[in-house]
């Protein structure tokens, strides 16, 4: 089940940070371009873009949850790539991949145990992991912020009850999770990663507070976006901690 709705369209237009970040993580993953190669939470297709790129004779399945990526993806890449709807928790597929690549996915998971065992299924033995998402720390400042507006009237009482669905997990417990999953080596790390979006209010709205908003009426979305934007001030900053992992099955 979704933790939230996504908007594909607005995600794609917007989520050059989440790009950059995607980027760096695909440079650590060493491919000779005849690899099959999942992207585990594509989203609209970025970084599956650039994954491509780098697999001249080689072949990209791409999966996200949410319908509305995987038609961004499908408007960008085409039938570039295998691209499907499906929940990481219960992916199978047809054949064993020779690595895996997930970027800013694997924190709107809750079960890690699970994601990893499945991940590890997905490979062939040797296989690679290399993947990056929100770690312990990430955006605590932000969400303090705009833990103050969402305390105020008319907010507090649409998000009454509301739970963060965040997993900000830790770099070795996620190495143990990793080992007890079946990976023969795991390095995990944490690094901070402050960025400045470019187009700060869409982008919050639509990737960092979109849980939140998606809790409100309508008519409650835009005074309540306004206020946070007052709250945080400007320049936004967004201090991100990025839970980065290297596996090999």
């Amino acid at each position: 089940m979704p933790v939230r709705e996504w908007d594909g369209a607005s995600y794609d237009r917007i989520s050059g940070t989440m790009e950059a970040m995607g980027l760096g993580v695909l440079a650590r993953l060493e491919l000779d371009g005849s690899e099959s190669v999942l992207d585990a939470g594509c989203g609209s297709g970025r970084v599956t873009q650039a994954l491509i790129e780098r697999l001249a004779q080689g072949r990209v399945i791409g999966v996200d949850e949410s319908p509305s990526m995987i038609a961004a993806a499908r408007e960008r890449l085409g039938d570039a790539a295998d691209l499907r709807v499906g929940d990481l928790l219960e992916l199978e597929l047809e054949s064993p991949v020779d690595a895996v690549l997930s970027t800013a996915t694997f924190h709107w998971i809750a079960d890690h145990d699970r994601l990893f065992s499945r991940l590890h299924a997905c490979l062939r033995p040797g296989g690679r992991l290399a993947a990056q998402c929100g770690g312990e720390g990430n955006i605590e400042i932000l969400r303090a912020r705009a833990g103050v507006v969402s305390a105020r009237a008319p907010y507090a009482e649409h998000l009454a009850g509301w739970r963060a669905p965040w997993n900000y997990q830790a770099a070795e417990p996620t190495r143990e999770r990793l080992l007890k999953a079946g990976f023969a080596s795991a390095e995990c790390w944490l690094t901070p990663a402050p960025a400045e979006p470019q187009e700060p209010r869409e982008y919050l709205q639509t990737i960092v507070l979109g849980p939140i908003v998606q809790r409100l009426a309508q008519e409650l979305r835009g005074p309540y976006m306004d206020e946070v934007m007052q709250e945080l001030g400007a320049p936004v900053t967004i201090d991100y901690v990025r839970l980065n992992i290297d596996a090999i099955a």
